[in-house]
């Protein structure tokens, strides 16, 4: 059981990058020149509106990170809509009512994204319930029940006389306890 934890940690640990070796990820963005625009301010509430929308082609990226020709497309009408004189949330509001609000990589709260938020704290609670029950029932089974009359004179008998016991068989594993002395 703890080797298979000590693993499990050690992927987890690994898969996060945290072995010892701090590598700073680079941002790569697929924004082209020819996109950009003049006004550095608006180019970078470009650049923060394109980072929370998703790319519709490749679902596990932002537009501003994705290389595909509608991302692209994405991409130049952000900075026409905020050419034009829109608000972040106007933009927003504008690319949620033309593809829906998968188009957001984070999505809102809303009554229909409820499950989809509560679901994640859920599991976690669920996890650790079940966590909890598993390890109250093996404390449990570990209170033995006293032994009878015949049984302690047995036990008497034996440690008397010196002899070993027979082996007993082992309640977890379905054979015979190894001695630990021998």
């Amino acid at each position: 059981m703890r080797r298979a934890l000590a693993a499990v940690l050690l992927a987890v640990a690994t898969a996060a990058g945290t072995c010892g070796v701090a590598v700073a990820p680079t941002p790569v963005h697929a924004v082209q020149p020819d996109e950009m625009l003049a006004d550095p301010a608006l180019e970078a509430r470009a650049r923060a509106l394109t980072a929370q929308l998703r790319c519709l082609v490749c679902q596990n990226e932002s537009i501003d990170d994705s290389e595909a020709s509608l991302a692209r497309d994405l991409r130049v009408l952000v900075r026409e809509r905020l050419e034009a004189g829109d608000s972040d949330r106007q933009v927003i509001d504008f690319l949620v009512a033309r593809y829906g609000e998968f188009v957001l990589l984070k999505p809102r709260l809303t009554p229909q994204t409820v499950l989809l938020w509560a679901t994640p704290p859920l599991a976690l609670v669920a996890g650790l319930l079940l966590a909890w029950r598993v390890l109250r029932r093996r404390g449990a089974r570990g209170d033995a029940a006293p032994l009878s009359a015949d049984e302690q004179a047995d036990i008497d008998r034996l440690l008397a006389s010196g002899q070993a016991a027979p082996p007993v068989p082992d309640p977890d594993r379905g054979r015979p306890a190894r001695d630990p002395a021998a």
